[in-house]
């Protein structure tokens, strides 16, 4: 505010500056309620005197070693202070050193201060990417990209996308900035190396002429004794540096609207329905793992938690252990020892009490998971992990169902049914089983490896992952079968068939970006990668649902014919079509309410 003589400006300023401590007063009020109202959902255990009188004498012990441990760190550090002082003192008394030695040893220790500035420079910079706070120049760059002065105003959806377009542009050319200044630290600090090599050896020959090695190493303990101080300098005051940074981040009000470098989730929306606390949840992404989620559920959950736990654990390690190599006996005491000690390990992590830092912290997090659950409820949304992605996809959930009924329209490759056939293919299966085991045609052990559990078998669902690293945002179908009656079956001919495929077609075969680098450079050393050599590149849509089932079985057993099988592991290829055949032509799978079984292609996912 200018200064001013006016009465009436004065009276408005005073009144702006007293209703804006009102608001502030009404928030702080506002957070004291709600961390009063999350200290009253905490159950406090109450502890006897006794208890309490360990805890203190537990606190005290800690705070004592702490001190302890502070103090020896100091005294041995002024010790080394001393003895490097000294040692450096005696060895230039009995081996006095030249104005060129000393003029080495001065450029070495600057090359190494300049370094470890260098260090400090790329280290403040990582604090500021953990710490979601670049520097100023870094938020310029939005700047320099247009502002969205147009969007369609009556298609939502392609307002959306040029939105979103823009977002990905900038956060790219953030993250193409932060790589390049972290190369150049890398680059400056090798540059500097590479210096104190080149003076170093230069400064060795001085003292190899004088066959003087005691005071070379003397010289150079002396300046890896002073960097690795300087280092540790500056290494103790990030933890202050980070405090500030986080604090400006706080106080500045510039950050809530400038895009950032770390993964966030794709918004297919017009407007963000989540708060600041829900979003940054959501950008954890789908790998987080919320803490003590157990340790707030009611006493009776975590106890029908415990006792289901441990038998799939313990089956999983049994089978292991009974199986080849190890071949233990079932009967072996070692499996009631480790079932105990299983037992007592879980009831421990359960039933220890949380300190009451960890348990607002867990509340904290279900209550913004809620929220954010009613969220998606009460608006109609829908969240999926994207396809090619480690970050969640928010929309629509009536636009995103517009898109898999695209998808069913689009590869035809699908019929509906009117009942469910689950019983009918569990059946085919078991019989086509005991057919060829009756047979002689599998032996015990695959027809073992093979056979679905009724117990367990159900039919397997379909879902979509948005793609949207693609125009238009299109869907890829994942078919969940791990259930399904024959997933054994699929798994059982993966394991045999795989390896040869490999073998056969790993010249032609690209698995991942490595493989393609190794594949380019072998063709470099051949001198058939030149200036002219063109690369190619196409997209096949929707694959999986275009294949005609029964040429790719008469494909896949000519392939097999072609390389000189004629049985594999025992079976013989008819035998393995007929298997490939009831995977193929039985993948019947539930969407939504209805049922759908796959004529063209095979299962995807």
């Amino acid at each position: 505010m200018a200064k001013t003589n006016d009465f009436d400006l004065c009276k408005q300023y005073v009144m702006n500056y007293i209703e804006n401590n009102k608001k502030q007063l009404n928030h702080c009020q506002f957070e004291l309620t709600k961390q009063e109202q999350q200290f009253q959902t905490c159950s406090i255990k109450e502890l006897s005197f006794e208890q309490m009188e360990q805890r203190l004498k537990e606190l005290v012990d800690r705070e004592r070693k702490y001190l302890s441990k502070r103090n020896n760190e100091k005294l041995l550090k002024f010790k080394d202070d001393s003895s490097e002082k000294q040692r450096l003192t005696t060895a230039s008394t009995n081996s006095p050193m030249n104005n060129p030695e000393n003029e080495y040893i001065n450029r070495l220790i600057t090359i190494r201060e300049k370094q470890a500035e260098i260090w400090k420079e790329q280290l403040m910079l990582e604090i500021r990417i953990h710490c979601k706070f670049l520097p100023q120049n870094f938020d310029h760059l939005e700047n320099f990209i247009s502002p969205i002065d147009y969007l369609p105003l009556n298609n939502n959806q392609e307002a959306i996308e040029v939105k979103n377009k823009r977002f990905r542009i900038i956060q790219e050319a953030k993250r193409q900035w932060l790589n390049y200044f972290l190369n150049i630290y890398e680059i400056k600090i090798q540059e500097y190396e590479q210096q104190y090599q080149n003076e170093f050896i230069q400064l060795e020959s001085l003292f190899s002429n004088n066959n003087d090695k005691t005071m070379l190493n003397n010289i150079k303990g002396h300046i890896n004794n002073r960097i690795n101080r300087l280092k540790k300098d500056i290494y103790d005051k990030t933890a202050s540096f980070r405090r500030i940074i986080l604090q400006n981040r706080q106080r500045s009000s510039s950050t809530k609207n400038v895009i950032d470098v770390s993964p966030e989730p794709y918004l297919d929306l017009i407007s963000n329905p989540f708060d600041k606390r829900q979003w940054n949840y959501l950008s954890f992404g789908p790998s987080y793992i919320r803490v003590n989620q157990s340790a707030i559920r009611p006493k009776c959950q975590q106890e029908t938690e415990i006792k289901n736990q441990p038998k799939d654990i313990y089956s999983k390690v049994e089978n292991h252990l009974t199986g080849y190599p190890h071949l233990i006996p079932r009967n072996n005491a070692i499996f009631k020892q480790y079932s105990d000690h299983l037992l007592d390990y879980l009831n421990q992590s359960y039933f220890t009490p949380l300190s009451y830092k960890d348990q607002l912290i867990s509340h904290e997090q279900a209550q913004i998971l809620g929220s954010i659950r009613r969220i998606i409820q009460n608006r109609n949304l829908i969240i999926r992990v994207t396809d090619k992605g480690n970050n969640f996809y928010i929309g629509s959930a009536v636009e995103f169902e517009q898109k898999a009924t695209k998808f069913f329209s689009d590869t035809n490759a699908f019929i509906e049914l009117s009942c469910n056939p689950f019983n009918e293919i569990l059946d085919k299966v078991i019989q086509l089983l005991n057919t060829l085991r009756g047979k002689d045609l599998i032996r015990k052990w695959q027809y073992e490896q093979m056979m679905p559990d009724r117990t367990t078998c159900e039919l397997a669902h379909l879902y979509f992952n948005p793609k949207t690293h693609k125009d238009g945002i299109p869907v890829r179908p994942i078919e969940s079968t791990i259930h399904a009656s024959t997933t054994k079956i699929s798994k059982f001919l993966d394991k045999i068939l795989r390896p040869i495929f490999d073998a056969k077609c790993k010249d032609t075969t690209i698995i991942d970006g490595a493989s393609l680098i190794t594949e380019l450079s072998k063709y470099n050393k051949k001198g058939l990668l030149k200036s002219t050599t063109l690369f190619c590149t196409f997209d096949i849509r929707n694959l999986y649902t275009m294949l005609p089932q029964e040429e790719t079985l008469d494909t896949h057993m000519k392939f097999l014919h072609v390389h000189g099988y004629r049985k594999v592991k025992g079976i013989s290829i008819d035998t393995i079509k007929k298997l490939a055949s009831i995977i193929l032509k039985d993948n019947v799978f539930a969407y939504g309410k209805k049922i759908y079984k796959q004529t063209t292609g095979g299962a995807m996912g």
